[in-house]
């Protein structure tokens, strides 16, 4: 049973943190532009944009335009194992974990392939029921799991084995993904994310993300009552995980070092006191879930490596921060042995 109390905590986190627009907002973007001439799917072009960072452009069938994704690879010769890792709700042609989070300098000697996919804004990275007249045409899942996997692990000469990660929406949009096609990832990591989507919680957090950025909840998996939000239901559906190396984490939403230097030194710093409250918020939320779906694998015994961190809020820094703990508990479900210095 949901608590009223859980209720209150999942819709303020997700109202005060998700950015919900407000009264006086600028009208919302065109969404995407659907391009007639792609009709199928296939690397367009490549760029380099740092040390081991390209930016492949892939046509995307399933969305009909151009997808952005960019790879940073990995250390040492021969194949190496590949990492798809997920944006938040932002979902920027560029992946914050990439503009906010130090991916690259993280990733930078460690002997594996991270794929990282732009312009997934407020998609849950799942195929939606219908078009959006904001966020438009979305097929995430069809292109991460059946488009993108061929072509960028032929790209980089991958050896087959992958995981998948992500922090917020992209926390959920992995757990349902690694659900959804058992086995296909070996490795599945959860960072600051909530995990159902059927339930009272879920349907409130999903709907509000959703709408956040002014894409229509009921586009996305139908009215309230239609099987497909608990099909994306990861809580519902754990058994399926079963097999896959789990790895969550959250922190308590108290403000970290990090997040106290961040506010400090901010260019405006009653702006950035105003966004760390809603981080304050929307990452008490996600200890909540994270511990509502730790005990459910528990009580499953489906094996979990779960780690709660006693401060941070909602932000890059504590996203930033959570990224080392969950590499090691990614490249143990690879099967990757370590060779790498400190974090």
């Amino acid at each position: 049973m949901i608590t009223r109390a859980a209720l209150g905590v999942a819709l303020a986190a997700a109202t005060t943190a998700l950015g919900a627009a407000p009264v006086c907002a600028d009208p919302a973007p065109a969404p995407p532009a659907i391009d007639p001439a792609v009709t199928a799917t296939a690397l367009v072009r490549a760029e380099t944009r740092g040390p081991a960072w390209e930016r492949l452009y892939v046509a995307s069938a399933a969305m009909r335009r151009l997808v952005p994704v960019d790879v940073l690879r990995g250390a040492g010769d021969g194949p190496r194992p590949t990492v798809y890792l997920l944006d938040g709700v932002e979902g920027a042609s560029t992946s914050g974990w990439l503009t906010e989070g130090d991916a690259a300098r993280f990733f930078a000697g460690k002997p594996v392939d991270v794929v990282l996919p732009g312009g997934g804004v407020a998609s849950m990275y799942s195929d939606w029921d219908r078009y959006d007249g904001t966020l438009g045409l979305n097929r995430w899942e069809t292109f991460l799991v059946d488009e993108l996997p061929p072509i960028v692990e032929r790209y980089l000469h991958s050896d087959g084995r992958r995981a998948i990660a992500g922090v917020s929406m992209g926390a959920q949009a992995a757990m349902m993904l690694a659900q959804r096609h058992r086995g296909f990832y070996r490795a599945v990591a959860g960072m600051s994310g909530c995990y159902s989507a059927a339930d009272q919680v879920g349907q409130a957090v999903t709907r509000i993300t959703v709408a956040s950025r002014g894409g229509n909840p009921e586009n996305l998996w139908g009215p309230p009552d239609s099987p497909e939000w608990a099909a994306h239901d990861s809580f519902l559906r754990a058994e399926d995980l079963r097999g896959t190396a789990i790895y969550l984490s959250a922190a308590t939403g108290l403000p970290s070092p990090p997040d106290l230097t961040a506010i400090a030194t901010a260019h405006d710093v009653a702006g950035a006191l105003q966004a760390a409250g809603g981080g304050v918020a929307l990452e008490a939320g996600a200890r909540t879930c994270t511990e509502r779906f730790a005990a459910r694998l528990a009580e499953l015994n489906i094996p979990a490596t779960v780690r709660y961190i006693p401060a941070g809020t909602h932000s890059w820094p504590d996203f930033t921060a959570a990224l080392p703990s969950a590499w090691d508990a990614l490249a143990a479900g690879l099967g990757i042995a370590r060779t790498w210095g400190p974090r």
